[in-house]
């Protein structure tokens, strides 16, 4: 790392099905001055949240992206506890990259126009932010989310105990299968009768952007701007769907924790898991990136906006300020009609006090 360096945690953190990126660039921190498919209602009667850390480094260099042809042979099996708790990061080499679309499947979301953009090197936590990790912060800081204040979060219908349903009176009529839960929190993912005991490595949820930042000031980090995220994302290459090339599964073979069969009655769960995956699933891409698209959305330190420069620009930070912050990498509700549209640029708005899930 650089002296007094910035790290870019790869957090997964959701209110809804949000996680966490934390980072810090040059010494200073950063200023805190559409669909996705899923249907995520709000807060504020919309609703919709993943989260990573970074760090700016001091004189490594990363190696050269591998072969696309190699994603899935790198790093699929770390499963010791403290790299799965701890904070490994890896160094992402900086350059210039094409950021957005010219040919955006929603032209709301704001993912255009196309630009030149060049970022400099920054560390990226390797892992989401785990269950286990956000309790490690919880315990050292006495931290209350903003889902446990507000008393409530969304959860999506199918999730739910019949007990809990039962409970429901009330519903979102844009998105009748997001649900407003009593007591649904980080700790309890579907309400007052769930747990986290056997998710311990599964990415946290039901935090908010707000939650995002506090947990990654205590790690001496920030959230990723929205550049570095997409940089990272698209693990050297140009004009692909995903991370690793234009096929959402290669040889076969799941790459990532997606919605499979119809939204959002049925989750056939072709890829294992009807909601969360533990954060150490799936390939790495060939930067050594984990789960960086499906399973969780992951929040950006950015205000969110569709007024975007085609001029060339260096290591930009989005407006300075605004009413949503950005979300990126889809999740486990995202659908593949959705997924197809490029998921390395796919980026959703949500208030900084609303919460992300799955």
């Amino acid at each position: 790392m650089f002296s007094r360096n910035y790290l870019i945690l790869h957090i997964v953190l959701s209110v809804f099905v949000c996680n966490i990126l934390c980072a810090e660039e040059g010494g200073e921190k950063l200023s805190e001055t559409q669909d996705c498919g899923c249907g995520a209602t709000s807060r504020n009667a919309e609703l919709s949240n993943k989260e990573d850390c970074a760090n700016k480094p001091d004189g490594e260099k990363h190696s050269d992206s591998s072969p696309v042809e190699k994603y899935l042979e790198k790093n699929q099996n770390l499963g010791d506890e403290e790299e799965v708790h701890g904070t490994e990061s890896v160094l992402i080499k900086g350059g210039q990259f094409k950021m957005g679309t010219d040919k955006p499947v929603f032209v709301a979301d704001g993912e255009g126009p196309a630009r030149k953009v060049f970022v400099d090197d920054f560390y990226l936590d390797v892992h989401e932010v785990s269950n286990k990790h956000f309790e490690d912060f919880v315990k050292s800081t006495g931290y209350v989310t903003e889902a446990e204040k507000f008393g409530d979060s969304f959860v999506l219908d199918v999730l739910l105990s019949e007990k809990v349903r039962e409970t429901i009176t009330q519903a979102v009529a844009a998105a009748p299968w997001w649900l407003p839960v009593k007591g649904a929190d980080w700790r309890h993912p579907e309400g007052p009768d769930s747990s986290i005991t056997e998710r311990m490595d599964h990415p946290v949820i039901h935090v908010s952007w707000n939650d995002a930042v506090a947990y990654c000031k205590w790690k001496g980090k920030r959230l990723p701007t929205e550049a570095e995220w997409e940089y990272a994302c698209r693990s050297g290459l140009q004009d692909r769907l995903f991370p690793w090339g234009n096929k959402q599964m290669p040889h076969g073979k799941h790459y990532m924790n997606i919605w499979q069969g119809t939204f959002p009655q049925n989750n056939t769960k072709e890829d294992g898991y009807i909601s969360t995956a533990p954060v150490t699933e799936f390939p790495a891409t060939s930067f050594g990136l984990k789960n960086i698209v499906g399973n969780v959305w992951e929040w950006t330190s950015d205000w969110w906006t569709t007024k975007h420069s085609i001029e060339e620009q260096h290591n930009p930070k989005g407006p300075k300020s605004g009413s949503d912050k950005v979300k990126k990498g889809g999740s486990s509700c995202v659908i593949k009609v959705i997924v197809t549209d490029s998921v390395v640029q796919l980026e959703v708005k949500i208030l900084p006090t609303q919460l992300l899930e799955i």
